[in-house]
């Protein structure tokens, strides 16, 4: 059974009588990336700020490798690499500098490792902060931040602003943490990367952790769409409490959440045309909470 790296126990954090994150409880094993979804607003930059002890919580805790994030945030730190939303960094430095001062604040940083990924992102190292792009600035914190060999490793957008190619080495960059044991955790707009990368996702809504999926459960689920010409014969036991059916009219909607083959076999004798069978999606999963969907593709986030 996998060791589980992060605990969060009804973790809340209210500022008067606005609730940012409310009772979130959650765990995250040792070598998972577990994504984060929602919309501005919704707690995904609390929830990583409680984990990292710079927040209070109003109620509940959290802890990374069995250490209270808040009481014991010195140590928690030296386990965790982190890259906020709002990543500041100095101006009136070179970038190669600039690793190489954060490279020394950290035993587990190497200076090599961060002059990789520089060149894996493109960046010029001998550029001055101060006149770089927002791009090339979000490149240079993220050198910083995956130098390092922590267990933990926290995104916050890490691809905001980037262009469609470097987005991908990101996503690369993150898988070889992954392989090499690390945990990631990170929030993104962008669903492939979510898709393509999550072992599991977590959707939250106006504070609260509404829906935590397995990826590769959600792979298996499908939706099949008909036009309907008489009734649907009885389920069988077995489906009875597995799938959903919506019918409006001749249509009828079926979402299956495991293997598509009993559904087949049941609807092989159902008197239904123009039969067409998609995989739902977390883009549809997402739409459940969030009518308004806030999330993008890949072609409208390079946009």
């Amino acid at each position: 059974m996998s060791t589980k790296l992060v605990q969060a126990k009804s973790l809340t954090k209210r500022y008067g009588d606005f609730t940012a994150l409310d009772r979130c409880s959650l765990e995250i094993c040792e070598g998972e990336v577990f994504g984060l979804l929602g919309p501005n607003g919704s707690g995904k930059s609390t929830f990583l700020r409680l984990l990292l002890g710079f927040l209070k919580p109003t109620e509940g805790s959290a802890e990374i490798g069995g250490l209270d994030c808040l009481h014991q945030r010195v140590e928690v730190h030296r386990m965790v690499s982190y890259l906020p939303g709002d990543a500041r960094l100095f101006r009136m430095m070179r970038a190669r500098k600039m690793l190489e001062i954060f490279c020394g604040f950290r035993e587990d940083a190497s200076f090599e490792k961060a002059v990789e990924i520089s060149d894996r992102l493109e960046l010029d190292l001998s550029r001055w902060v101060g006149l770089m792009s927002t791009g090339m600035r979000q490149k240079l914190a993220l050198a910083i931040t995956l130098c390092s060999q922590t267990p933990l490793v926290i995104l916050d957008e890490p691809t905001a602003n980037l262009d469609p190619t470097v987005r991908g080495r990101v996503m690369d960059l993150v898988n070889e943490a992954k392989v090499s044991g690390r945990t990631v955790i990170f929030s993104s707009h962008v669903l492939p990367e979510i898709e393509d990368t999550c072992d599991r996702v977590g959707i939250l809504r106006d504070g609260q952790l509404v829906h935590v999926e397995s990826l590769s459960r959600l792979k298996k689920q499908h939706r099949i769409l008909a036009d309907l010409r008489g009734n649907l014969p009885e389920l069988p036991e077995g489906l009875r409490d597995s799938i959903v059916i919506k019918q409006n009219g001749n249509s009828v909607q079926i979402e299956t959440p495991g293997e598509l083959s009993p559904v087949l076999r049941w609807l092989s004798d159902a008197p239904i045309s123009d039969v067409y069978i998609q995989p739902v999606g977390l883009r549809a999963v997402y739409d459940r909470f969030h009518h308004k969907s806030t999330i993008v593709s890949q072609t409208e986030a390079s946009a």
